[in-house]
């Protein structure tokens, strides 16, 4: 089993580790190895509902933001660097020692430059693409985002969300296709920080809109943007989520990246997910990248498939006639 670069820098390269106190860890995703880190002391702070899932299930603490102060705060880092950036500044806010990793396509090496302006660094790691450093104090207050950004129409963002600077122009096309007859009961997978629901509830006729988003933080943009009473906010796995009642439309933008690697799987289980919770006669209505070969599980799980416009950026599927309710 290979080594990570956390339990190399206690090892071998004098990362001394606190006897005392608590350890926050930041951000980590399915798989990061903390097995050199008390797990009776760690609070991991992880937003992204299967992440936290999963290591609330391997017996961590989880958090969806710390809680106080820690003796130590292990930083790993996302791929937005207004995200990253914040990260280490809550970090320092909290701990003493400040540990941060991350693969260079994360962009690990020019945040190491960074945090030199800052602070001096106590030690670096080298490993499988990627580097783990870690100091004490300095002064990152200005790396810290704000609670809220604003953004078009009164629309907030956070950082790190989908989409944090402005209108996704793929949700903005989707918007522009949708009919004004969606049915009562509506489903916005992946809703983000929710404006494709503010859009679908213009329409008198929808009476419940569920709203399923993974990232905590952009649920709470979300129920800041869509303050309808006829919404239902959901912080849940769209793969897994079942709704209370059949869907008469089911609408998205499905994610299709794992890290900075494009994975369409992603997608085509919200595809599933959707045709699962739809109604016989139900309706998706989804956008998704040109090059995204969705087309094959729309047909799987649907009778009826097109395409109803779009550009050489987007396209914009209607699929009817859901496979459950065929079989």
């Amino acid at each position: 089993m290979s080594v990570s670069r956390l339990t190399l820098a206690v090892q071998e390269h004098g990362l001394e580790l606190p006897d005392e106190g608590r350890f926050a860890v930041f951000a980590p995703r399915i798989g990061y190895d903390l097995s050199a880190l008390p797990k009776d002391r760690c609070d991991v702070v992880q937003p992204l509902f299967p992440d936290h899932t999963a290591f609330a299930r391997s017996g961590f603490k989880c958090v969806v933001e710390e809680e106080g102060d820690y003796s130590a705060a292990i930083v790993c880092l996302p791929r937005a660097k207004a995200q990253a950036r914040d990260l280490i500044a809550r970090a320092v806010a909290c701990a003493d020692l400040v540990i941060v990793d991350g693969q260079k396509t994360e962009g690990a090496e020019s945040l190491i430059k960074d945090c030199r302006k800052k602070a001096d660094l106590s030690g670096t790691v080298s490993k499988a693409h990627g580097k783990l450093f870690w100091f004490r104090g300095g002064d990152f207050a200005d790396w810290q985002a704000p609670d809220v950004t604003k953004i078009e129409d009164g629309l907030v963002t956070r950082a790190g969300v989908f989409s944090a600077d402005g209108i996704d122009p793929a949700s903005r096309a989707l918007v522009n296709a949708l009919p004004e007859n969606l049915g009562r009961n509506v489903s916005d997978l992946g809703a983000g920080w929710g404006y494709l629901s503010v859009d679908i509830l213009k329409r008198p006729t929808v009476e419940t809109l569920y709203l399923i988003e993974a990232d905590h933080t952009a649920l709470d943009c979300a129920k800041q943007n869509v303050t309808d009473e006829r919404a239902r906010f959901f912080w849940a796995d769209v793969t897994t989520w079942e709704p209370r009642a059949r869907m008469d439309t089911v609408v998205m933008n499905p994610p299709f990246h794992t890290g900075r690697t494009a994975d369409p799987s992603l997608g085509a289980a919200f595809i599933t997910a959707a045709s699962r919770m739809l109604a016989p006669t139900g309706q998706l209505w989804m956008v998704a990248n040109r090059h995204l070969p969705y087309e094959t599980t729309l047909s799987a799980q649907f009778a009826k498939v097109e395409e109803v416009a779009g550009d050489n950026r987007f396209k914009i599927l209607h699929a009817t006639r859901p496979a459950r309710a065929r079989r």
